[in-house]
């Protein structure tokens, strides 16, 4: 007799659940480090002709491309580390708001499902790491400590 999905997720250990919950955030935070990493910021840091008729679309030029490629790189860099993990994600959130509206307004709204689709994980990511930021700021302050010395 086949058993039901239910039966099957409660069979499953609290222990065992957690651990496949923190391999599939762990897979999430990867793909989207990989594709800010590539897919977004590296089109930018190699002023590719696409990333460059963008900006100069916008107004922004070569120094707002880069500057925005650099932030999607440092972004996805900090996604790995897991001290940087949820404000990491909280700044590409952020970045995401500006470019929906740069969508919605200097491309009538082309592509603007992106960004706030791409918001989704990383709320998650934010808010289910958030217990770094206590050691994030225990670093800072150790640093902050360290100069006034």
């Amino acid at each position: 007799m086949p058993e039901t999905a239910a039966r099957v997720a409660s069979s499953a250990s609290p222990t065992a659940r957690g651990r496949f919950a923190r391999i599939a955030l762990r897979s999430v935070q990867v793909l989207l480090a990989l594709f800010y990493g590539i897919a977004s910021a590296l089109p930018k840091l190699i002023a590719h002709p696409s990333a460059v008729e963008s900006f100069d679309r916008m107004g922004w030029g070569s120094a707002g491309m880069y500057a925005i490629g650099v932030l999607e790189l440092a972004g996805a860099v900090a996604l790995l580390v897991p001290v940087l993990q949820s404000v990491a994600a909280m700044a590409l959130s952020a970045l995401m708001v500006g470019a929906f509206i740069v969508q919605l307004t200097a491309f009538d709204g082309q592509n603007a499902a992106t960004p706030l689709i791409l918001i989704v994980p990383l709320a998650l990511i934010a808010w289910a790491r958030r217990a770094h930021n206590k050691d994030l700021l225990r670093v800072l302050r150790g640093a902050a400590r360290g100069r006034q010395a």
